[in-house]
């Protein structure tokens, strides 16, 4: 561990300090970017997908709560009923703009969080920042075109990106304590 880089491997984790490539897992070094960039190790794809699958559980399990409420308010009142109604899906898509926000401000949602990855920029190897990270929450359409394949993309690509990471220049890092 240092507080700059020591040559060709090293890496920068969240912490902001560079560790070299023994620092992951079996002591092989990571699979990364072309030239020695500073994003570290590479998510998997299957990593990715159990975060996101994540993130989906925390968002499904909030609004089957709110939807319960709804119902039972609505029994009581079909003017209050609809107005939580309203409110529940509001705060669904807050929810959803919060996990993008957190993705890019911290560089985690809360699944990727437990998952142990962090989305970084491609070539500095920081975070992308809240804004941008609600940008790139949006720019996840472009992926969800064609059969959704921009999502599969991550499958061959070397850089292990999908098409909106390619357009934020964002990579998929995992954190050094991960395997």
């Amino acid at each position: 561990m240092s507080d700059v880089s020591q040559g060709p491997g090293w890496w920068q984790a969240s912490d902001g300090k560079w560790y070299s490539p023994e620092h992951t897992s079996a002591g092989q070094a990571p699979a990364t970017y072309p030239s020695g960039s500073p994003t570290g190790p590479l998510a998997s794809w299957g990593t990715r997908v159990l975060a996101t699958l994540i993130d989906a559980a925390v968002s499904t399990a909030l609004l089957i709560v709110g939807f319960i409420l709804v119902f039972i308010v609505g029994a009581i009142s079909s003017t209050l009923g609809v107005l939580l109604g309203l409110v529940v899906y509001l705060v669904s898509i807050a929810a959803g703009l919060y996990f993008t926000y957190m993705t890019g401000a911290c560089g985690q949602s809360p699944g990727k969080k437990i998952m142990g990855i962090k989305v970084v920029n491609e070539e500095t190897g920081q975070v992308i920042g809240g804004g941008m990270g609600i940008v790139r929450g949006l720019a996840h359409f472009v992926d969800s075109f064609v059969f959704g394949l921009g999502y599969l993309w991550p499958l061959w690509d070397p850089k292990r990106q999908t098409l909106a990471d390619k357009i934020m220049t964002s990579a998929p890092a995992r954190m050094p304590w991960t395997k």
